[in-house]
């Protein structure tokens, strides 16, 4: 059972920065990582992912502006988001699966592995 536990919320005006951190129990470099967000009524949304192989994905509304990377040597994924906006206003949740699982749709997939999340706020 892989437990994450993410940190590096806060609240930031518009265009600001924030980097959040997830770290699992265990080594990470089976694990396909992704990060998603939930609004208030809204549905969850993948925002990012990569893979140890080197796949990277991201949802269209943040590209150029959150970049995903992670580091297996300490079981650790991140997200830079720069450049924020009041609409990335959300709890932010950091997920996990192995990677033959998740590699066909990562930012769509259903994750076995979550975090308790996050949360980010951006005022304008």
């Amino acid at each position: 059972q892989v437990q994450l536990v993410e940190s590096g919320g806060g609240s930031v005006q518009s265009g600001g920065s924030l980097r959040l951190s997830c770290t699992a129990s265990e080594s990470n470099s089976r694990y396909y990582m992704a990060w998603f967000r939930q609004a208030p009524g809204k549905e969850r949304e993948g925002v990012a992912s990569s893979s140890s192989q080197g796949d990277i994905f991201y949802a269209d509304s943040v590209k150029g502006r959150f970049t995903i990377s992670r580091d297996d040597a300490k079981n650790t994924a991140y997200l830079q988001m720069d450049n924020l906006k009041p609409e990335d206003t959300a709890m932010y949740y950091c997920a996990a699966d192995f990677y033959w699982r998740a590699r066909l749709s990562p930012l769509r997939y259903q994750y076995t592995y979550w975090g308790q999340g996050t949360q980010v706020t951006v005022s304008s």
